[in-house]
C-alpha cells in the first residue's frame, strides 16, 4: 500500500501540544514549581500512555515538577510540558531510534529528492517535491520519537530525555539546528544519567 505521506505529515503535525507557561519562569530552585503527587504522576503516566523513567519520575515526586527542565503540569489540553514546541506526543509510545539506525534511510532520501530537469511539467515537479518534502518532515519527527524536550537550550537547540525503548532514560542533545545530528550526552565517557544531569545541564557532557 502506498503511504499518503502529506497526510500522514498532517497527522504527525496535530502531535505538537504547544503547551505555554503559566506565568513568568521561575527565578531559581526556590520559586521552582512544587513536587507532584503520586496521584498526578500516575494520571500523566496514563495519559501520555508512558512510564517515566525512575530517575525522572523520582524528580518529579521529590524535588519539582519543573525546575531546570519543563514544567509537567495538566492544562485544558491535557498533562503536557509548559513552552515545549518539540515534543511529538503522537509519538511518545514508539522507541527512540539511535542515530545509527536511520543514517542509510537518510542518505537515500537525499538521494531521491526530486529534481527539476527530471520533469518537463512544472507542476508535475512540484507535486512531486510535495510529497516528498511530506516523508522527510515524517522521517524527521521519527528520530525524536519516545523522547520528551525536556530542556529549551536556545537557537533552536534543546535536550532530550527517552521516555520508551531500550535507551529508555538516556539524555541527548538535539543539534540539528546547526551540525544536523542528535547527540548522546555522556560523563566520563558514560551516558550521563537524569541526576547527574540536573546537576550539571551544561555544555561540557557533549562529546564533540
Amino acid at each position: 500500500m502506498t503511504t499518503d505521506w502529506v497526510a500522514e505529515a498532517e497527522r504527525l503535525a496535530r502531535g505538537h501540544r504547544h503547551h505555554e507557561p503559566g506565568g513568568p519562569p521561575p527565578a531559581g530552585p526556590d520559586t521552582a514549581p512544587p513536587p507532584l503527587t503520586e496521584a498526578e504522576v500516575l494520571s500523566a503516566e496514563a495519559e501520555l500512555g508512558i512510564t517515566f523513567p525512575r530517575e525522572y519520575r523520582e524528580y518529579l515526586l521529590r524535588r519539582t515538577a519543573g525546575g531546570v527542565v519543563n514544567r509537567l503540569r495538566r492544562t485544558a489540553a491535557g498533562w503536557g510540558w509548559d513552552g515545549d514546541h518539540g515534543t511529538n506526543y503522537a509519538l511518545l509510545g514508539e522507541d527512540f531510534p539511535h542515530p545509527d539506525s536511520y543514517r542509510a534511510r537518510e542518505d537515500e532520501l537525499d538521494a531521491r529528492e526530486p529534481a527539476p530537469e527530471d520533469y518537463p511539467d512544472p507542476g508535475a515537479h512540484r507535486a512531486a517535491w510535495a510529497r516528498w518534502d511530506a516523508e522527510y518532515e515524517v522521517f524527521q519527527e521519527h528520530k525524536t520519537a519516545g523522547a520528551v524536550f525536556v530542556q529549551d537550550n536556545g537557537c533552536g537547540f534543546s535536550t532530550l530525555l527517552v521516555v520508551t525503548g531500550p535507551l529508555r532514560g538516556s539524555l541527548w542533545f538535539d543539534g540539528r539546528a546547526s551540525c544536523d545530528l542528535i547527540l548522546p550526552l555522556n560523563l566520563d565517557g558514560r551516558p550521563v544519567s537524569f541526576g547527574e544531569w540536573t546537576e550539571r545541564a551544561s555544555m561540557d557532557l557533549l562529546g564533540w
